[in-house]
């Protein structure tokens, strides 16, 4: 007796077709479930039947020696293949998957890194006339299972995913709306599966695979299917996308299928499941294989009846939340207008586009804006899966699950704003954690700034959990089984290799943080070796503020602060000495530099607050004033910081302004000098008559075409004050301009300025104020 074979053809993530494909199983009852899907995960599984395992979730597939070769499948409720292992093991029916092992596509993906890698070598030199092989991006279900059809003569560009094809064909622009009308809303699926295998016959006639690994593929799939029927099996059931169901049935030509798997190398890989979101179901997330709206096609599947009036009511409830008013009567009018514009179109009932035009036009009342909140809360919806204890996991992903079950702090792929008492210890022991992984380049969480709370005591953090965290923690847990180990051993190789004093003082403020002690006592001793040899005054002075937070901040997390403060004295000291002739014959790109080192320093020294090194910095910042020969910039803000302080009063300042804005001076280096004042907070300087005297006196004097030059340099300075600061400088020199000569205070050249006034010019204007003002103007 010969074995049946019953192909269907599916579209992955499609809850009419998930269910037609539940439906097509219980009629055929099969004894062997064929599915396409990666066989390393075989081992993987069983896991499926326990309770704990709640879709979204994914297959990874990667490799332990190169954790960065990886692939993932995603699966949900509403995915055929899905519904077809749950149907398989619930029956304890054989079922296996039967794509090409991952061992193999990512041992070519690592060939053609290595080959990559030979070709970028300076030894080795691509022959003229050849291009290098195309390096494959790691894998993801887009490149496993979202096909598109590759025409002969048709340009890469121009090639199109088969449902694509078939919508165009039918009149539809948006392939989505044509697939929910015609499957996810068909009445009768009796004939669905030979309906798709019948149209993708007819597309294939004229489209060869892609490319090799496509034909690989196909050819391991057809010798799966004839080593269930060497097996025995009668009533086979074959699960695969769409576009391959047509070839799968050919299964004359065996040595052909031989012939393209012989010889293929493979690579070690390990299994298992990760939770995954409906977010990365979506199209916007680059995923290929992707559905527009996750959180609709869940809709359809977990909502037997009434599915309009569901739909609008968690539209209405959402809305609700965030503060608009829905009515019960609102409800009601926007499920009558969707059931009218489907009646209008011919469907059997609304879809999605049809709701979205009475959500939009009922209950938001004709505005666009609350939409995007129903596309991301509902449409697609932010739902993270779960999978059971016993699913495969390294040990570093193991201890992290263990310290947030500890500290409950559960993962959730949206975005959550933490304010931590680092008082508390359990809020403490969440900030160590996500410090911790940021040192691994794990982003779950970021921290804010905050102009509400000011205490040391206080973090502000924003959480989001990615799914891609999981292979970051393989790829980590080669320096260690736990998140501390693992830091700190990778924390310390960076040490190791890092070239410069600010890359390591930058990496110990991280470190001390995370609350690291053997990390901290390694790169003290970096830094201290490094620092020793450092003839680099910019890096020793960028190396200041991050040592001065650790300093003044440490005892919050009970760090010695007397650690730290002799390899400060030592870089402050050399500063102190080498500074001045640092400073001395700066280009405009050097003094900008130099000018962020020196506000470097400053930081410093106020985050200290220590009395002798503010005197010796004050001193220092004194002589690169008076010295020539620095860039007007450097010295400019050098006196700006001098006010700041009170180390310079008024009188000094306008002297200081005189000399710098000297005629004797090129124009370029005092318009760099009043850059150099002018940035910081524009308050202060409203204050200062003097500054403001001398700085409109040397603008008065400049000639036109080096007014001109100058002008950028000029908006640039004025450029980072607020506009009521600026307007309140307008208001300053017009006020300085406006006083009378007779006031005695030596302002601006006040009679020289009435001299120069056109007074029948400006008699002309006269009745056009009045106009305006309202008032009568007499002609005097």
């Amino acid at each position: 007796m010969s074995a049946s074979i019953s192909i269907f053809g599916v579209r992955h993530h499609g809850p009419g077709c998930a269910r037609s494909l539940r439906a097509a199983l219980e009629e055929l009852q099969p004894d062997i479930v064929l599915v396409e899907g990666p066989p390393d995960a075989q081992a993987v599984l069983p896991l499926l039947q326990f309770e704990e395992m709640q879709p979204p979730v994914a297959l990874l597939i990667y490799a332990p020696d190169a954790p960065h070769l990886a692939a993932y499948y995603p699966f949900t409720h509403f995915s055929p293949e899905w519904q077809a292992l749950r149907y398989a093991l619930t029956r304890k029916i054989p079922v296996r998957f039967m794509d090409l092992p991952q061992s193999i596509q990512l041992a070519q993906i690592k060939a053609a890194e290595e080959q990559e890698a030979r070709e970028a070598s300076p030894e080795t030199l691509t022959p003229a006339g050849e291009t290098p092989v195309d390096r494959p991006s790691v894998q993801s279900l887009a490149d496993v299972v979202a096909e598109t059809i590759p025409a002969p003569g048709i340009a890469e560009e121009t090639r199109q995913d088969p449902l694509d094809l078939l919508a165009r064909a039918a009149g539809y622009d948006d392939y989505e709306l044509w697939w929910e009308r015609q499957v996810e809303q068909r009445q009768d699926r009796r004939q669905l599966f030979e309906s798709i295998l019948e149209v993708m016959s007819v597309l294939r006639e004229d489209f060869l695979p892609k490319d090799t690994r496509e034909a690989q593929r196909e050819a391991h799939m057809r010798q799966s299917i004839r080593a269930a029927q060497r097996e025995g099996f009668q009533r086979i059931a074959v699960v695969c996308g769409a576009w391959h169901a047509p070839v799968l049935s050919k299964l004359d030509d065996q040595r052909a299928d031989e012939a393209l798997l012989d010889g293929l190398k493979r690579i070690k890989v390990e299994a298992t499941w990760i939770p995954w979101t409906n977010s990365r179901l979506s199209l916007r997330s680059g995923y290929g294989a992707g559905i527009t709206s996750p959180g609709w096609y869940e809709h359809l599947w977990s909502v037997s009846d009434r599915v309009t009036i569901r739909w609008l009511a968690r539209a209405a409830h959402l809305l609700r939340s965030e503060g608009l008013d829905i009515s019960s009567a609102n409800v009601i009018e926007a499920v009558r207008l969707a059931e009218a514009l489907a009646a209008m179109r011919d469907l059997p009932m609304p879809g999605l586009f049809d709701l979205r035009e009475a959500i939009q036009t009922v209950l938001c009342h004709g505005n666009a804006e609350p939409m995007q909140l129903i596309r991301d809360k509902l449409e697609i919806g932010e739902k993270l899966g779960e999978v059971p204890p016993e699913t495969p996991a390294v040990p570093l992903q193991r201890d992290l699950e263990n310290r947030q079950r500890k500290l409950r702090f559960k993962p959730s792929p949206s975005i959550e704003t933490y304010d931590f008492d680092l008082r508390k210890d359990t809020d403490r022991q969440r900030s160590q954690l996500l410090h911790q992984l940021r040192l691994l380049n794990i982003e779950w969480g970021k921290p804010q700034r905050s102009s509400q709370k000011h205490s040391t005591f206080h973090e502000i953090w924003q959480v989001q959990w990615q799914v891609e965290f999981v292979v970051k923690l393989i790829e980590a847990n080669v320096w260690g089984n736990t998140v501390v180990s693992a830091a700190t051993a990778f924390v310390c190789d960076l040490a190791d290799k890092a070239d410069t004093l600010p890359q390591l003082t930058e990496l110990l403020d991280k470190v001390i943080l995370a609350e690291l002690p053997e990390a901290i006592d390694h790169l003290l001793g970096c830094v201290q070796s490094k620092a020793a040899v450092s003839a680099d005054v910019q890096h020793l002075m960028d190396a200041l503020p991050p040592l001065a937070r650790v300093a003044r901040y440490g005892n919050v997390r009970q760090t010695k602060a007397e650690r730290i403060m002799p390899v400060i004295d030592a870089l402050f000291e050399r500063v102190i000495i080498g500074l001045p002739g640092a400073c001395a014959s700066l280009d405009n790109d050097a003094a900008q530099s130099m000018v962020q080192s020196i506000d470097h320093v400053q930081e410093s020294v106020s985050l200290l607050t220590r009395d002798d090194q503010r005197r010796e910095w004050l001193g220092v910042l004194q002589s690169l004033v008076e010295r020539e020969g620095v860039h007007g910039l450097v010295r400019g803000r050098c006196c700006r910081l001098l006010l700041e302080q009170k180390a310079i009063d008024e009188q000094e300042l306008q002297r200081l302004a005189r000399l710098a804005l000297s005629p004797v001076n090129p124009a370029a280096q005092a318009a760099a000098w009043i850059e150099g004042v002018l940035y910081g907070s524009g308050l202060l300087l409203l204050h200062q008559d003097g500054l403001w005297r001398a700085l409109d006196r040397w603008l008065r004097e400049l000639f036109a075409d080096t007014f001109v030059v100058l002008l950028p340099i000029l908006r640039r300075a004025f450029s980072g004050f607020e506009a009521p600061e600026r307007r309140a400088m307008g208001e300053k020199v017009w006020k300085l301009h406006s006083a009378t000569p007779t006031g005695g205070n030596g302002t601006i050249g006040d009679s020289a300025f009435l001299e120069n006034i056109n007074e029948e010019r400006a008699n002309s204007v006269l009745p056009v104020l009045a106009h305006i003002l309202g008032v009568k103007h007499d002609g005097n």
